[in-house]
């Protein structure tokens, strides 16, 4: 019985869903867009200098240089002059501290807690 009862209650909220499929519609992709955006953090930027315990060996990380150009890289080795990186084909890349104007990080753990915060808001908060 108390698949039956657990049944009943999931198409009574797939029913109240279908009644507002346009705002609902509004309400994901507002939040996926909201996901998207949340999905890397910044480590170094203009307004926080790299220090020298910034970065973590073996991690991946965006780096984006004073040129524009960006970069993903899993770092290997940080010094005082140079940060020294894997791309994806296993090349080494050296990139000169100076030339750093913004690192980023993946953080997908706030990402999924915001995409499933804005999920339940749309399915549990009566518009």
């Amino acid at each position: 019985m108390p698949i039956r009862e657990n049944l009943a209650k999931f198409d009574k909220i797939i029913l109240s869903i279908m009644k507002y499929p346009k705002i609902i519609f509004k309400l994901f992709t507002l939040s996926l867009f909201a996901l998207m955006i949340s999905c890397q953090t910044r480590v170094v930027s203009p307004n926080k200098p790299m220090n020298d315990n910034t970065l973590e060996l073996y991690k991946t990380y965006t780096i984006q240089t004073n040129d524009a150009k960006n970069q993903k890289l899993q770092i290997i080795k940080v010094d005082a002059d140079k940060i020294y990186g894997k791309d994806k084909s296993g090349a080494v890349v050296e990139i000169p501290r100076s030339d750093v104007r913004e690192i980023k990080k993946p953080d997908i753990l706030s990402s999924v807690i915001i995409g499933a915060a804005a999920l339940a808001a749309v399915i549990f908060i009566p518009i």
